[in-house]
């Protein structure tokens, strides 16, 4: 819950340093689509991070679903923004218009099908376990994460597909692991062992999401005046302080609390305490990147 209310306050901080007036309801979707995308990664990863951590297959199901019904959403304000409307009052024609003859529906079709397939096979594999592999929700669900970012505002600038595509990828499997381990993780033994795990993963990631938002931010917004003069500037300013501010505090988690946990010194009421301090800053970001995403 608190995660989901941050994600929100991200959306809300984007729109006051927008000068539009109006909330950006695609933005308060779309975060709500991204987070559910990058907890379904989070969760399919898990066991590569912790063998001994089996998938949790009925909870990747659900969440698989909401995940569909979050994306449909933002299909459907997509279409009205594009149609110029109000999501209400957008018409069925005017709707499938946009799915079949427009490439930003068509992306939008093959991502619910990309999300289909994690969902039908978690749902699968809930029912036999013991034959299910984790690899193919995994591969479905990054594709799934990486196909908006690829055709997004990124994709005119020269190998800007790329880089957003490796940003959200990053970012999503950063803030996904964190959350998949909160979720399963329940004993001080099982965090002895996968937060270290997690610790050495995160931290490449973390390079990652730093290094292609830098360049991506330095060209889409080409200069320094544009981040205080400019929407999409100033939001992006305010990303990257949070990320500033999550980077202090992983630097600060890996001093204290990973030695900690890792020699048994720590119980897991408070390792997931820590866990979910960092993951609702990781939704801040989340909400300021999903209204970043929406802004022109």
């Amino acid at each position: 819950m608190l995660v989901a209310v941050s994600g929100l306050v991200g959306v809300a901080l984007a729109w006051a340093l927008n000068s539009r007036q109006t909330l950006p309801a695609e933005a308060v979707v779309r975060v709500f689509a991204d987070g559910v995308g990058a907890t379904v990664l989070g969760l399919a990863a898990l066991p590569r991070v912790q063998p001994r951590l089996l998938t949790p297959w009925r909870l990747l199901a659900v969440l698989a679903g909401i995940w569909a019904g979050a994306e449909f959403a933002v299909l459907v304000f997509e279409a009205a923004e594009v149609v110029g409307v109000p999501a209400t009052d957008l018409a069925a024609g005017e709707f499938r218009t946009y799915l079949v003859d427009i490439s930003g529906g068509q992306v939008g079709i093959a991502i619910l099908v990309g999300v289909g397939v994690v969902a039908c096979g978690s749902a699968l594999a809930f029912r036999r376990p013991g034959s299910a592999s984790p690899d193919l929700v995994l591969v479905f669900a990054a594709v799934a994460l990486a196909l908006r970012p690829i055709t997004g505002h990124m994709s005119q600038q020269a190998f800007g597909s790329v880089l957003a595509a490796v940003h959200a990828l990053a970012a999503a499997a950063w803030f996904g692991l964190l959350i998949a381990l909160a979720l399963a993780v329940r004993t001080r033994g099982e965090w002895a062992v996968a937060l270290p795990r997690y610790s050495a993963v995160a931290l490449p990631l973390v390079a990652t999401v730093a290094v292609t938002g830098l360049l991506n931010g330095v060209v889409r917004v080409g200069g320094i005046t544009p981040f205080v003069t400019t929407d999409y500037g100033r939001i992006l300013l305010a990303k990257t302080l949070v990320l500033i501010g999550l980077l202090a505090l992983g630097w600060w988690w890996r001093r204290t609390w990973v030695p900690r946990a890792a020699d048994h010194r720590m119980n897991a009421e408070a390792s997931l305490r820590r866990a979910v301090v960092e993951a609702v800053m990781m939704a801040l970001a989340f909400g300021l990147a999903a209204t970043l995403a929406v802004t022109a």
